[in-house]
């Protein structure tokens, strides 16, 4: 097919075609793209006549792509992200007067502790725009990204798509909250001995200071794991459960008085955030804005001065 011929494509069944690759399958397709079922399959009869082609064969609930609908996709992804951005080039964006909708993924630390400040500042600066937050931990973050259910993500991130662009916002080391105020640190023994909470999305009993403690022969004993941040620190309060943070969420977290934070009584593990995006919205000017208001709010440039 010639760029002449390029006239006889309707674009819309293009992202119709990608969005059924992401999903596979119809109903899932018609919620993201906000459209009938009617309408997808329609429009998956007529990609069908022009790449003259099944495309997607059902397997059960489920729709698999043909290894010619694979072809296609390997050399359409891309090129319909150059599109994107080529358009996205040549607009302009006034935060005061927008109604953009920016999907933005987090994970809960940085939804409980970054996420206010970030979102009073857009108030100020853009009170037309609505946001998405997405919960996106380091397992989910890829996956959405690729999918472009978010255009950008504040984790700490691995393994991001090919296309994507990452940028380290600060370093964190973690810290102890306790409910009792003893002015001194606990001793390595006591951290050990005490009972732990975590936070873990996937209700796992293992986090990542576990590795450090493995590493000198120590153990501790978790008895409660919660799916998120927010109440941590009201559960804490009034027992001998101890929990280990990353240290931007402190403050948050003892706002309340009824905890306290130390540091570790051994040196513990740091971890970058990062903030990944899209690479197809890497220029555009809405996407840009709002990068930089992330890294504003929720970037702290000195941690990341700071050595191990």
């Amino acid at each position: 097919m010639n760029r002449t011929d390029l006239r006889r494509v309707d674009f819309h069944l293009l992202i119709v075609f990608e969005t059924l690759m992401h999903e596979r399958s119809v109903t899932r397709s018609a919620e993201k793209l906000f459209l009938g079922q009617p309408a997808i399959s329609a429009a998956l009869s007529r990609l069908r006549t022009l790449f003259d082609d099944p495309l997607f064969v059902r397997t059960g609930r489920h729709m698999e792509p043909t290894a010619r609908a694979e072809e296609i996709f390997k050399h359409l992804a891309p090129a319909l992200d150059s599109i994107s951005t080529a358009l996205s080039t040549t607009s302009d964006f006034d935060p005061a007067t927008s109604d953009a909708v920016f999907r933005i993924g987090m994970s809960d630390d940085v939804e409980f502790a970054l996420l206010p400040a970030l979102l009073r500042q857009l108030r100020l600066e853009a009170p037309g725009v609505v946001l998405i937050i997405r919960r996106a931990n380091y397992l989910l973050m890829p996956e959405l990204l690729n999918a472009g259910e978010i255009s950008v993500g504040v984790s700490y991130v691995a393994n991001l798509p090919a296309n994507a662009k990452c940028k380290p916002l600060r370093r964190s080391w973690p810290r102890v909250l306790r409910a009792d105020d003893a002015p001194d640190p606990l001793t390595l023994e006591a951290y050990c001995t005490r009972p732990h909470a975590l936070v873990s999305f996937a209700g796992d009993l293992d986090g990542y200071v576990d590795n450090t403690l493995n590493a000198m022969d120590r153990r501790r004993h978790v008895v409660l794991a919660v799916p998120q941040f927010n109440g941590l620190g009201a559960l804490l309060a009034d027992t001998d459960i101890i929990a280990t943070v990353p240290d931007y969420t402190v403050e948050g977290l003892t706002a309340s008085g009824r905890v306290y934070a130390n540091a570790l009584p051994f040196t513990g593990p740091s971890f970058d955030l990062s903030m990944a995006w899209r690479g197809a919205q890497d220029n555009d000017p809405a996407e840009r804005w709002l990068r930089a208001r992330i890294e504003a709010f929720i970037g702290d440039t000195q941690s990341l001065k700071q050595i191990d």
